[in-house]
């Protein structure tokens, strides 16, 4: 019987370090674990806006960003923060004028 390994920490954590590290936008810290939809979508907007490295337009960018760590976050990621993103992404639209 052979066992599948296990993969490294290292290897599973590969897109915490893409919402840390990400060359597209600087990310206030711990955006993500905030309580306010308002405020998420007003500081990823900020983060788009002043980015020089990003590839799409900053509605894009900061959209693509927040959809990224709600989708990553997967499982673990409480029901009550995930709705508290979810809320996020149409504060998003609205504050780009899009809602």
């Amino acid at each position: 019987m052979s066992k599948t390994p296990k993969k490294s920490s290292k290897a599973r954590r590969w897109s915490a370090q893409v919402t840390k590290r990400s060359d597209a936008l600087d990310l206030e810290s711990d955006v993500f674990k905030g309580k306010d939809p308002h405020r998420i979508a007003l500081s990823l907007k900020r983060s788009a806006e002043r980015s020089k490295r990003r590839k799409g337009t900053p509605y894009q960018s900061a959209m693509s960003m927040l959809s990224f760590y709600i989708n990553r976050a997967g499982e673990n990621l409480p029901k009550n923060q995930k709705r508290v993103l979810e809320r996020a992404k149409t504060e998003l639209r609205e504050a780009f004028g899009r809602g």
